[in-house]
């Protein structure tokens, strides 16, 4: 028999794991940075390597920073996305051909437009737009890069926030059909049970349907998370300092490519070894704690 003391335990833990998995994570990832430090300071590195391992960290930090980034902005995006494809659904509307119909018609358009465009054309092309084409279609995205040149922290500049645009944007397109899965898959008769109540579409979403649906489309978000990470490679053509960058600009100065790219390939699998290791326990545990 479950006792009211063992109940509200139950409703604390979960916050209490996230805690602790964030915290975890933290350290995990600044071990990381340490140990790839002195393994690439040993000897049986070339020169180059040994000299460069503060620049391989860095470049691992950016990396990081930019899928944790680009990650939390295109679950945002996707949810948006994910929901606005059906906004002109039963979900949302209760009635086909009203007003509330047509809004959600046209905002259901737009979402699915947008979704097909960015799955529909590469990554690569999408970093090369979001940085050149971009501010000059429209100013205010030009002048936020023009600011963020003048931000004196982490040494980011517009490079990386043109980075980060395009790889949410990506990330969230993909993220959207994953929500929209989601949604679909939540029983049917949650949704009439939350309107028998009285609770609006608004209210029945936020509080019995997406929290639901989040909890299955899990395993997929987790997955798009660390193809994200591998994907944020691609940010070294528009010079973001990342990992694949500072291999890059060694290989160049030493004419030692093999050596570069090996440590490359390496830091990479750490990455994802890491990120992968601590995605998966959050997945445990919010499992465990919806039980």
């Amino acid at each position: 028999m479950t006792t009211p003391k063992t109940a509200s335990a139950r409703q604390a833990a979960p916050g209490g794991n996230l805690l602790l998995w964030v915290i975890g994570a933290v350290v995990a990832f600044l071990i990381l940075f340490w140990l790839i430090t002195l393994a690439l300071q040993l000897p049986i590195w070339p020169d180059a390597i040994q000299k460069n391992a503060a620049l391989f960290v860095s470049g691992a930090k950016t990396t990081l920073y930019l899928t944790l980034v680009s990650g939390v902005l295109g679950l945002v995006l996707g949810v948006i996305l994910g929901l606005g494809k059906m906004a002109n659904t039963s979900l949302f509307v209760n009635t086909r051909g009203s007003f509330a119909y047509w809004v959600g018609s046209l905002i259901s358009a737009i979402c699915t437009f947008i979704v097909w465009v960015v799955r529909g054309t590469p990554l690569f092309v999408q970093l090369l737009f979001s940085y050149y084409a971009l501010p000059e279609l429209f100013k205010p995205f030009g002048k936020l890069l023009e600011w963020a040149d003048t931000w004196p922290f982490l040494e980011l500049g517009s490079a990386f926030v043109a980075a980060v645009f395009a790889l949410a944007l990506n990330v969230a397109a993909y993220n959207a059909e994953v929500v929209r899965g989601g949604v679909q898959g939540v029983p049917r008769g949650q949704v009439e049970a939350a309107r028998s109540l009285g609770l609006g579409s608004l209210p029945t979403m936020t509080t019995v349907v997406l929290p639901q649906a989040l909890r299955l489309a899990l395993p997929a978000l987790v997955n798009n998370i660390v193809a994200l990470l591998k994907d944020s490679s691609l940010a070294a053509t528009i010079a973001v300092t990342e990992i694949l960058r500072i291999a890059d600009q060694v290989r160049s100065s030493t004419f030692q490519p093999i050596p570069a790219l090996l440590v490359a390939a390496a830091v990479y699998l750490a990455l994802t070894t890491v990120l992968t290791f601590f995605t998966d326990q959050m997945e445990r545990r919010l499992k465990i704690a919806s039980r």
